[in-house]
């Protein structure tokens, strides 16, 4: 098992999950979306095409997927449906977004 803190607003949620465990499910699972009003339903379905699952990561994994290395390589949001839990993990989900969330500044 792994601990995974989700950050969201202001509001803390910690979770056991089994390593392994596919980010961006656990959070679908826990009812804490990783998407925009506008890409609930208009998504990739986690196949890491559309980018519109992106959250901020803590002490991150090394990005494997392909768009998932572009977007840390330009300081966007990592791909939630590309990072599989194999350690704890913070995570902050980015509720101002309209489609993928900005670049850090």
């Amino acid at each position: 098992m792994v601990t995974l803190t989700v950050l969201n607003g202001t509001v803390q949620h910690v979770f056991q999950v089994p390593a392994g465990s596919n980010l961006r499910r656990v959070l679908l699972d826990h009812d804490l979306s990783p998407y925009a009003t506008l890409t609930q339903r208009a998504n990739c379905g986690g196949r890491g095409l559309c980018a519109t699952c992106g959250v901020w990561l803590g002490d991150a994994p090394e990005p494997t997927h392909w768009h998932d290395k572009l977007a840390n390589q330009f300081g966007y949001p990592r791909l939630s449906c590309q990072i599989t839990l194999e350690q704890d993990l913070t995570v902050r989900l980015i509720p101002e977004k309209w489609i993928w969330g900005g670049r850090r500044k």
